[in-house]
């Protein structure tokens, strides 16, 4: 039954193709580079991208067995995965900030020579010890990839393809989000629990060939990188998802709280030290363009409604409607299908028409599937739950590629590996801050995994609201 989630996937494949097809056309007067070349630097940022996402959820199906053959509790062991999130999510702006400082391909590269040695780190580890800090080592290495992968698309597509190429990195996120489990039991069910890193380094290892080859080069800039920021980046990021962490596995509230207050405290030094420092970790001219500032903290607040969705879930059909684990995923899997239809879709629309259009559009296709799920009854048929799951993955398809374009195309190029980090940053800080309200709500003696919905679906609300206001900024570019 492992492989079942990841059939439904095949429906997308007219679309990603059509999509190929449109990213590799050539025009004289195009920016970025030429479309032959184009096609091995996608390949590579794919496949880098899609190794850094698949290894965040991948190993989860395998914990029982890797607690029981390390022999561990299987409470220690949770920290396989624990480690490798809270290292990336903490350094995403350091490595966004480094990149211009050696050059993002160099930046790029790095990050797949350390992710691979990692994986093959992980794949000899013979100790939880080891297998934790092999798994830090390829956190290193996934930030250094993930921080700057959007804006590596600025830089070889041309302008006029910038929505499609990040609407085909949104799909490649979803791809790697939806099948990581599916994935990871299909690899299970023929080989041993090692192999889920080891399958990394050959494919590691022809990226960073492929990458010496096709990256487009980029000469350092002079400067130091900004080493209080990026410590106080690294705690105030690393504080809250750690406390997020805690209260999930039931950890006091005082200790939660305590962790919450230092993240809140680190991050209101982190602002006084972008507004002092000469080259701070986070350039202000970011946030002096109305159009990103609006479309960060709309990706964040849509972000905190589908970790909501996406954690809340699983346990609603698990535990209320008595589903099996398989049958489970099977209902969950026409959310990351919609959205991969929709996702390069809604990129190819973005280049021609005004992205936050689409992007209100699709966030309120979003909230009405966000309301059905919230009205939903545990007695429901699959078909009634399909048609649901199906709104909510159209919607946030049809949002996603197109904010992300308004993010990562309303800055300056200079800035744009910034742009990208600051992207990840805040889609970690809202899948976290989901995933905690959801803690949060199940906690409560009165909470239920309806009252989480409805508190994702004022999130969306406030976004749709930011994102209509944005409208006439965006007619004027």
């Amino acid at each position: 039954m492992a492989g079942k989630p990841i059939l439904p996937i095949y429906p997308a494949l007219p679309g990603f193709l059509m999509l190929l097809s449109r990213l590799f056309e050539t025009r004289p007067d195009d920016d970025g580079l030429p479309g032959s070349q184009r096609k091995l630097a996608l390949l590579v940022l794919v496949m880098g991208t899609l190794m850094a996402v698949l290894d965040g959820g991948i190993v989860n199906i395998a914990l029982p067995t890797m607690a029981r053959e390390l022999q561990v509790a299987e409470s220690h062991i949770v920290w396989v995965t624990n480690a490798y999130q809270l290292v990336t999510a903490s350094s995403l702006l350091t490595f966004a900030a480094l990149s211009r400082r050696v050059g993002r391909h160099r930046l790029y590269m790095g990050g797949l020579a350390v992710f691979s040695l990692a994986s093959l780190c992980c794949a000899l580890s013979e100790s939880l010890t080891t297998l934790l800090l092999s798994r830090i080592l390829q956190g290193v290495g996934a930030a250094a990839m993930l921080s700057i992968g959007p804006s590596m698309y600025r830089v070889i597509f041309p302008s006029r393809l910038l929505g499609s190429a990040i609407g085909l990195g949104a799909l490649v996120v979803a791809f790697g989000i939806a099948s990581g489990p599916s994935l990871g039991g299909l690899l299970l069910a023929v080989a041993s629990w090692p192999w889920l890193f080891a399958i990394n380094v050959p494919v590691g290892l022809v990226a960073l060939w492929l990458a010496a080859r096709a990256l487009p080069r980029e000469a350092a800039q002079p400067g130091r990188l900004d080493w209080p920021g990026a410590v106080l980046s690294a705690t105030m990021l690393g504080s809250f998802v750690y406390g997020i962490d805690r209260l999930g596995h039931g950890a006091a509230m005082g200790e939660v709280i305590a962790l919450l207050l230092a993240s809140v405290a680190l991050a209101g030094l982190f602002v006084w030290r972008l507004r002092r420092a000469k080259r701070p970790l986070v350039p202000p001219a970011l946030f002096a363009e109305p159009r990103f500032s609006y479309a960060a903290v709309i990706s964040m607040l849509a972000f905190t409604a589908n970790g909501a969705a996406f954690v809340g879930l699983p346990f609603f059909y698990q535990n209320l409607m008595g589903l099996p684990p398989w049958q489970a995923a099977l209902m969950f899997t026409p959310w990351p299908l919609a959205l991969m239809v929709a996702g390069p879709m809604a990129g190819r629309l973005a280049d021609r028409v005004n992205p936050t259009k689409l992007s209100s559009l699709g966030l309120v296709i979003f909230l009405l599937g966000m309301l059905s799920l919230a009205l939903m009854s545990n007695t429901a048929a699959p078909l009634d739950v399909v048609w649901r799951t199906l709104l909510c993955g159209l919607g946030y398809g049809l949002f996603q590629a197109p904010n992300n374009r308004e993010m990562i195309g309303s800055v300056p190029l200079e800035l744009s590996a910034n742009a990208s980090g600051v992207l990840a940053s805040v889609r970690t800080f809202g899948q976290s801050l989901g995933t905690a309200l959801l803690g949060i709500v199940l906690a409560l003696s009165f909470g239920s995994l309806q009252l989480a919905l409805w508190l994702g679906c004022a999130f969306v609300v406030v976004a749709l609201s930011l994102s209509l206001w944005r409208i006439p900024l965006a007619a004027r570019r």
